[in-house]
């Protein structure tokens, strides 16, 4: 089948197409909303800017594929395949991804929220000002993925690896971060008040001037993390390990440190739960 005969059977009111063949077709700027496309194979595709609400690509290839500005909210991609695919500035809120396949690809300023992404493979995604607000991502691989300046408010990341990830000026003001792997993650600005990251690894983690106001990371290890000028006001870091930590300026008034391993951190002019500065 070539994009000409889907586009007129599609005119005609017919939406089931499972398993087409449509490898490098031209279908920019089309509507398929609700067409059924489960397996189908839409690699090195152009679906610029086209208009797919609700689709199904249930299991879809669309690696390599351009989906650039698309509109594909409430669409079905569980288990799709959209490695090295353009999804730059796209919708896909409310969107299902679970256990899809997104290695190297473009998410810069897409809209995912309250998309459903548990289980997905994002290694060396981009996600950079992407809108992840309530987005689901728990037990998702996102290492070395760009997240710089993404806002991921209120999502849930529970169980996810995040390692050397970029994560600068990101906002992830009451996210769920329990069990998270951050470990060489780059947080530097990034806004992680209110979260929820309990036995949350952030080993070698940079946090330099982080927002963890009223955070809550107990059993987290921050051994050797940067938390230079971190706001750790009313955070609860009881039973964490913060073993060669660098909190440097960090302010700690109020803050929860009940059986927190401190062994050789560097706590030069920070202010102390008591609020005295340490010398």
């Amino acid at each position: 089948m070539d994009g000409e005969e889907l586009l007129k059977r599609y005119a005609a009111g017919e939406r089931d197409f499972p398993e087409a063949n449509l490898e490098g077709v031209s279908l920019a700027g089309v509507n398929l909303s609700q067409a059924n496309l489960r397996r189908a194979n839409l690699s090195q595709s152009c679906l610029k800017g086209a208009i797919l609400k609700g689709v199904n690509l249930r299991e879809a290839n669309l690696s390599g594929a351009n989906l650039q500005g698309s509109d594909l909210c409430e669409a079905n991609l569980i288990v799709s395949n959209l490695s090295q695919a353009n999804l730059a500035k796209a919708n896909l809120s409310n969107a299902n991804l679970r256990s899809s396949r997104l290695i190297g690809v473009n998410l810069s300023k897409a809209n995912l929220t309250e998309a459903i992404l548990s289980e997905a493979i994002l290694q060396n995604a981009n996600l950079s000002q992407a809108k992840l607000i309530s987005t689901s991502l728990n037990r998702a691989k996102l290492s070395h993925a760009l997240l710089d300046g993404a806002i991921l408010e209120g999502a849930s990341l529970n169980n996810s690896i995040v390692i050397e990830a970029n994560l600068i000026g990101a906002n992830l003001s009451h996210t769920l971060l329990n069990g998270a792997n951050l470990t060489k993650a780059n947080l530097n600005q990034a806004d992680l008040s209110g979260a929820i990251a309990s036995g949350c690894t952030m080993r070698n983690t940079i946090l330099t001037d982080v927002n963890l106001r009223g955070a809550r990371m107990s059993w987290t290890i921050l051994h050797g993390a940067n938390l230079t000028k971190a706001n750790l006001y009313r955070a609860n870091l009881c039973w964490s390990n913060l073993t060669e930590a660098i909190l440097i300026e960090a302010i700690l008034i109020d803050a929860n440190l009940n059986q927190a391993n401190l062994r050789e951190a560097k706590l030069t002019k920070a202010i102390m739960p008591n609020g005295s500065q340490h010398q």
